[in-house]
């Protein structure tokens, strides 16, 4: 079956970094376009940034420039890495399948907190 298993949160200091890690099975990955996704409490879950089967990235506002969304198909992971965290960049994070005939599968989350 179809597995998105997130890693990689933790808490971290603002102006930290993080690398997030989401491992896909069950799916031929390469062919996936995947997002990146945060919950904040109290807030809708938001788009943070996908990438598509051929590699090409986009970034919400908030978070260019700070965050690089990045695969490897061999490994079947799909990548976050976050730099220049702010407190406001605290939530839970998921992956999630936006393409495909498993077209929106999600992980488990993982929580990231930025704070001092």
């Amino acid at each position: 079956q179809v597995q998105l298993v997130e890693s990689g949160g933790g808490l971290v200091q603002p102006g930290g970094s993080l690398r997030l890690s989401c491992a896909a099975s069950g799916i031929n990955f390469s062919f996936y376009a995947m997002g990146w996704y945060r919950q904040a409490p109290g807030k809708q879950r938001e788009l943070v940034a996908s990438i598509t089967s051929s590699g090409t990235t986009d970034y919400s506002d908030s978070v260019k420039g700070r965050f690089t969304i990045s695969r490897d198909n061999a490994k079947n992971t799909v990548y976050l890495q976050m730099i220049g965290l702010k407190p406001e960049d605290t939530a839970v994070y998921y992956c999630k399948t936006d393409t495909g005939p498993f077209f929106g599968y999600w992980g488990q989350g993982t929580q990231v907190t930025v704070s001092s």
